[in-house]
């Protein structure tokens, strides 16, 4: 069957090694190697020929209609893995997905070679239904997986590091070179694993949690100080707070939420006690 093209305006870089493709697809067999699994994007199935092997329920979602015909032609011409009498491609954006619908609302493992330009959007969806998704896995592009797992105090930890860390601990797995592309990426790839913590619940307000993070992040080179007064008009009450002469990627996550606290206690110090906040 006639391959498929590769399309710029979706990001497609076919991945043709095998070994690579075989690895990549061993990642969701750990810690949850009984659960369903959902693969972004498969392409041509280069992953999908070995995620399919597995004694598991398993779907693609494929927003490539050639992609599609191409798959139903070649790994699903005799639909090996249906879930509940459904086929296992699903065609359209995973973006615009209701997620609960995928199982029938049962967890899953979510994988694939994330397109690079909107793997950010992937993972945020990942996080807006975290309590489906325990594990995440799959290749992106390095620099986005290094500022993942980066830690506090390093200049790549930001605004992904401490969201994703917030619930998920991290693994950068392995480095991918661009020579193993159709058609070659310019810059490296990595393979990364994420696996969902035990906190239910961050102990602060979390959309405040999420303003903070992206605000002080946006000014990372300033003190907290400076970077604040977008959020709180009058900063007197933080003045003296040990945190206020940090830059953001000082903070630990535990010291976002205490710090998320602070803010709030702050923008709630109003004399008719509505907190400012609740309505941005």
């Amino acid at each position: 069957m006639k391959q498929v093209r590769p399309k710029k305006n979706l990001g497609q870089h076919f991945l043709t090694d095998l070994t690579i493709a075989k690895r990549i697809a061993d990642t969701v067999d750990e810690p949850y190697a009984d659960l369903p699994v959902l693969e972004v994007g498969p392409g041509m199935g280069v992953m999908t020929q070995y995620l399919v092997q597995k004694t598991r329920p398993f779907k693609v979602v494929e927003i490539d209609r050639e992609s599609v015909a191409y798959l139903k032609g070649t790994l699903f011409r005799d639909e090996p893995s249906v879930v509940n009498g459904e086929s296992a491609i699903i065609e359209g954006d995973f973006l615009r997905m209701d997620l609960k619908e995928v199982f029938d609302g049962q967890q899953f493992v979510l994988t694939g070679n994330y397109p690079y330009d909107i793997s950010s959007q992937i993972f945020f969806k990942m996080l807006d239904n975290r309590d489906l998704i325990p594990c995440c896995t799959g290749m992106i592009q390095h620099e986005v997986a290094v500022r993942m797992a980066s830690k506090p105090g390093n200049k790549q930890y930001g605004i992904l590091s401490v969201l994703i860390q917030a619930w998920y601990d991290v693994e950068y797995l392995f480095t991918v070179e661009p020579t193993v592309f159709n058609p070659p990426p310019k810059v490296q790839s990595a393979v990364i694993r994420m696996t969902r913590n035990q906190v239910d619940h961050l102990g602060c307000d979390e959309q405040l949690f999420k303003r903070v993070v992206k605000t002080v992040f946006n000014q990372r080179r300033k003190m907290l100080r400076v970077s604040l007064k977008q959020l709180l008009a009058d900063l007197t009450p933080l003045a003296d707070h040990p945190f206020m002469t940090l830059r953001p990627e000082q903070l630990t996550i535990a010291q976002f939420v205490e710090l998320t606290n602070e803010v709030e206690k702050v923008l709630c110090s109003g004399t008719n006690g509505v907190c400012s906040h609740t309505n941005n």
